[in-house]
C-alpha cells in the first residue's frame, strides 16, 4: 500500500515516549497499514495555548498535546482520525485529555479514540481501537448500511461467549448463543445452532461476518466476507436494533471482560472508548456475584430490582477488594438482594466514571450485551444518569447483527 493510500491517525499524546508505550502505538498502526502523524505546530504558541483551552497546566507534554489538538482542527495536519492517549497515573492528563478529544471532535468533525494507558500497554491491546478508527476512516459507505439484504450470517466471538445470527431480508431468523471455551468450536456450535433454527444450510448462506475477540481465527475458518471489529460492528449492530439509525445515539456495551462506550451520528461512530483498567466494571464481577449468592446469572437482575445498594458499603471498585465488600456486607446482615442491587450500582458507576466522560451522552442511551439482560444493570443506569435507558431485542446478540447486516453489502444482488 503506498504511503498516499494509507489511513493516517494523528497521535495527541502525553507520555508515551517515557512509558514505553510508543513503540506499540507505532506497531498497531503498521500492522493496519496506517500512518501515526505527529500535528506540527508552532513552538511559541505553547506557552499561551493553556489559555486558549481554558486550562492553565505546569507540564510542556501536555501544552504540546493541547498545541497539536489544534494543528488538527486547523487542518495544519491532514489526518483521518485521531488517537488522544495519556497516562493513566495522571489525573491532570486526564482532564487534559477529555477537553482535547471533545474540541477535535466538535471543531474537525473526525473520528477520535480516547485512551489512558498503562506502562504494560501492548500493540495487541491498542489493535481493537486503532483498527475502528481505520475502519470508520475507510468504509463510512459500508457503515452507512442500514438494511439487511439476502440470506446472511453473523459470528461474534466474544471473551466469554460466542454468538451467532442468521438473518433474511432484515428479518434475524436463527440465533446462537454458547460459551466460548475452544474458540472454533464454540463458533461452529453456535452457527449450528441459529442455522438450525432458521432451518438453512450454511451452504446456502450468501455471506458471512465475523467479529469480536475471535474475529481473525473464526473468520479464516468459515472463510468469512467480513472481518471487523467489534467497535463498529457492534455499534451498527446497536443502532440497527434500537431503530435509532438517524441522528444521535449513544451505545454502552458491557461485555464478559470489557466495556465499549460510543457516541454515534447516522449509524456511524465518532467518538468512543474501549475498556478500563479494571474488570470491576465487566460481566465478570456481576458473574462471580451471582456465583456468590448462589443464583444463576439470569437470577441476578430480579434480584437486584428489589433491593436498596445504599445498604452495602463498596469500598471498591477492584474486582477482588469489590467482592471482599460483598462479602462482608453478607457477613453483617445486607440481604442478597441488596448486595445484587450494590453489585449493579458499582458496574454502572464505574462506567460512568471511566468511560462515559470521555464521549458526549446523547439520547437514545442503548445498553447492549449480555448484562444488559441483567434488569439491575438498565435501572442502576436510568438511576444514576436520570434519562431513559433503551434495551432492544437481541440486545446480546448486537455483535453477530451487525456483523450479519454489514456483510450483506458483500450479496452478489445479479
Amino acid at each position: 500500500m503506498s504511503n498516499s493510500d494509507k489511513v493516517k491517525i494523528a497521535l495527541v499524546s502525553c507520555g508515551s515516549e517515557y512509558a514505553g508505550v510508543q513503540k506499540e502505538l507505532e506497531s498497531a498502526a503498521s500492522s493496519l497499514n496506517a500512518e501515526l502523524v505527529y500535528p506540527e505546530m508552532d513552538v511559541s504558541s505553547l506557552d499561551t495555548i493553556g489559555q486558549e483551552f481554558g486550562l492553565e497546566v505546569a507540564s510542556p507534554d501536555l501544552r504540546l498535546m493541547m498545541a497539536r489538538a489544534k494543528a488538527v482542527v486547523e487542518g495544519v495536519a491532514k489526518v483521518d482520525g485521531v488517537f488522544v492517549a495519556t497516562c493513566f497515573r495522571c489525573a491532570e492528563a486526564a482532564i487534559v485529555r477529555n477537553e482535547v478529544r471533545r474540541y477535535i471532535f466538535e471543531d474537525s468533525g473526525l473520528p477520535v479514540i480516547s485512551y489512558s494507558f498503562t506502562e504494560r500497554t501492548t500493540a495487541a491491546t491498542l489493535l481493537t481501537r486503532m483498527e475502528a478508527l481505520t475502519t470508520i476512516a475507510k468504509s463510512k459507505h459500508l457503515l452507512a448500511r442500514e438494511n439487511q439484504e439476502g440470506l446472511t450470517a453473523g459470528i461474534d466471538s466474544g471473551s466469554t461467549t460466542t454468538k451467532a445470527v442468521v438473518m433474511r431480508d432484515d428479518e434475524i431468523i436463527g440465533e446462537g448463543w454458547v460459551p466460548t471455551i475452544k474458540v472454533l468450536e464454540s463458533a461452529e456450535k453456535a452457527l449450528r445452532q441459529a442455522l438450525d433454527q432458521a432451518g438453512v444450510k450454511r451452504e446456502d448462506l450468501q455471506a458471512i461476518g465475523t467479529t469480536g475477540y475471535g474475529r481473525f481465527l473464526i473468520g479464516d475458518h468459515f472463510n468469512a466476507d467480513l472481518m471487523q471489529e467489534e467497535i463498529t460492528v457492534n455499534s451498527k449492530g446497536a443502532v440497527y436494533l434500537a431503530k435509532a439509525q438517524q441522528g444521535d445515539a449513544t451505545v454502552i456495551d458491557i461485555g464478559g471482560m470489557d466495556n465499549k462506550a460510543i457516541s454515534v451520528q447516522d449509524g456511524i461512530p465518532g467518538m468512543f472508548t474501549m475498556g478500563g483498567v479494571c474488570a470491576g466494571a465487566s460481566g465478570r464481577f456481576l458473574e462471580m456475584t451471582s456465583k456468590r449468592l448462589g443464583v444463576d446469572i439470569t437470577e441476578l437482575g430480579d434480584l437486584a430490582i428489589k433491593g436498596m445498594q445504599k445498604n452495602v458499603e463498596m469500598n471498591s471498585y477492584c474486582i477482588v477488594f469489590g467482592i471482599q465488600s460483598l462479602v462482608n456486607s453478607l457477613a453483617k446482615g445486607a440481604t442478597p438482594e441488596d448486595v445484587a442491587a450494590a453489585a449493579c450500582h458499582s458496574v454502572v458507576e464505574q462506567i460512568f466514571e471511566q468511560q462515559l466522560q470521555e464521549i458526549e451522552v446523547k439520547e437514545p442511551l442503548i445498553l447492549v450485551g449480555g448484562s444488559s439482560l441483567i434488569a439491575g444493570v438498565p435501572k442502576a443506569l436510568e438511576e444514576l444518569l436520570k434519562i431513559n435507558v433503551v434495551v432492544p431485542p437481541y440486545s446480546q446478540h448486537i455483535g453477530a447483527v451487525g456483523a450479519a447486516l454489514l456483510v450483506s453489502g458483500f450479496v452478489d444482488k445479479e
